[in-house]
């Protein structure tokens, strides 16, 4: 499955990146990309669209007014340099948000949720792993109670699943956030971090060391599940 995809944004050089992180990503097609918003719905209407990579702040029309005026006919992923942004796109159904600079390996991930959205639930479609690129995740954002918060990533010791909230712990402070600890997974590089259990995630280079089934993180004990002990112990080299 192929999604066609349109970019629209103020800058030249935002587009100009975006564009080449769609031609990277094989189940992307660019239909086209537009500076102006206005020009971006007469292409809506001209053309099949599944998905539109939208600034929010532009001239003329704001990417939330664009996403009023085109209502549901696509897919929409967000992008912005402004944290504080994000928030409007919680009230809207979109599919993702990218703050600016964006990495590919962010912008593959919200591009691969987008995908799993249009695909046919009778489907399993195949997404090919995601290239390697030498620009490593180094932080994300995730919504607070009152806010934005922005987490670095090598900060996160570990990741606790409480209900319908995360409950992210780093060595100074917790960090609660309304998701699912599936959803915090998918924007994880995993090559850091892992599903130990079905409450946990945690970072592999803070392990200080794992016996009987657990992992000791600091004076932290974290459990082992069952469906994961075989993935785990081959990381680590323990088997």
């Amino acid at each position: 499955m192929s999604l066609r995809c349109l970019i629209i944004d103020d800058k030249p050089l935002a587009i100009d990146i975006l564009a080449d992180y769609v031609h990277k990503t094989p189940f992307l097609e660019l239909v086209g990309s537009t500076l102006n918003p206005i020009e971006g719905l007469g292409i809506l209407r001209d053309q099949k669209v599944d998905l539109v990579f939208l600034d929010i702040q532009m001239p003329e029309l704001t990417g939330l007014q664009f996403m009023k005026i085109a209502g549901k006919q696509c897919l929409v992923i967000l992008t912005t340099a402004y944290a504080d942004y994000a928030l409007d796109g919680y009230e809207h159904d979109v599919v993702d948000y990218l703050l600016k600079p964006i990495a590919f390996d962010r912008f593959y991930r919200a591009a691969e949720k987008a995908l799993k959205q249009l695909s046919p639930p009778s489907t399993s479609a195949y997404v090919q792993p995601i290239p390697a690129t030498k620009t490593a995740t180094e932080y994300l954002f995730v919504k607070t109670e009152h806010r934005i918060q922005r987490v670095t990533l090598r900060d996160v010791l570990y990741v606790e699943g409480v209900q319908n909230y995360v409950s992210i712990h780093t060595a100074d402070a917790r960090i609660m956030s309304l998701q699912t600890l599936k959803n915090l997974e998918e924007q994880l590089p995993a090559g850091d971090f892992m599903r130990v259990h079905r409450s946990f995630i945690i970072n592999l280079r803070h392990i200080t060391f794992v016996e009987r089934g657990r992992i000791f993180i600091g004076d932290t004990v974290i459990p082992i599940g069952d469906k994961y002990r075989d993935d785990l112990y081959k990381i680590i080299g323990a088997n």
